[in-house]
């Protein structure tokens, strides 16, 4: 169990699956900019979130910019969308009759990835609201605004797992105040930190090597 003053960016665990480097530098550092990706999902979440706080339809009733933390997890953050469905196993909801189960559903700008990124910040909103209200998530929704539709993911233990352990290293990096060295990859060139992080000098040769070598080359 963490502390409040111990919370971390549940939305972070986007940035460390796709980069632990850029994930320190953001939330480390403190470092950001912006690039065209960033921007449209901005755009994208702001309009998800200013829609409206809630809406009925029949049995379902959709919940827009809910906050959420998890004590288990040390992370608090905020989901696009969690819809509740009518159902006798559900939970109770205040001034709503009847029993509700909640699904998340997170809005990307884009198309799917090819990493789970994705489905790991779905899975720990998941993970947040069961711990809320004390009930169990089986699945949740990612939707896409490129090809607008929404693509299924199953919170199972494997994936759960992989969020503990995510999560746990993050915890664990952020204490130390660590910022991992880059390894440098294709995926650099769609970061919007990539002249921050500036990749391609962490294959240049360290100072260390190249004096010693200067000097064996005077020998």
């Amino acid at each position: 169990m963490y502390f409040e003053e111990d919370y971390l960016m549940l939305s972070g665990i986007q940035h460390f699956a796709f980069c632990r480097r850029q994930w320190a530098l953001i939330h480390i550092e403190q470092q950001w900019t912006d690039n065209y990706r960033t921007t449209a999902g901005e755009l994208m979440h702001k309009k998800a979130h200013d829609a409206g706080s809630f809406e009925k339809r029949g049995n379902l009733l959709i919940v827009r910019g809910m906050r959420i933390t998890s004590r288990e997890l040390g992370l608090s953050g905020q989901c696009d969308v969690v819809e509740f469905r009518q159902n006798e196993k559900g939970i109770d909801l205040f001034g709503y009759d009847g029993k509700w189960s909640p699904k998340p559903v997170e809005y990307k700008h884009g198309v799917p990835k090819e990493n789970n990124a994705d489905e790991l910040q779905l899975c720990a909103q998941a993970i947040c609201l069961e711990e809320m209200f004390q009930t169990q998530i089986p699945d949740g929704d990612l939707y896409y605004g490129e090809n607008r539709r929404r693509s299924h993911v199953e919170f199972t233990d494997s994936l759960r797992e992989e969020v503990k352990r995510a999560v746990k290293e993050m915890h664990d990096l952020f204490q130390r105040g660590y910022t991992p060295n880059v390894k440098p990859a294709k995926k650099c060139k769609a970061c919007s930190l990539e002249n921050l992080c500036v990749p391609k000098l962490q294959k240049a040769i360290r100072v260390r090597e190249y004096i010693r070598q200067g000097i064996k080359s005077d020998d």
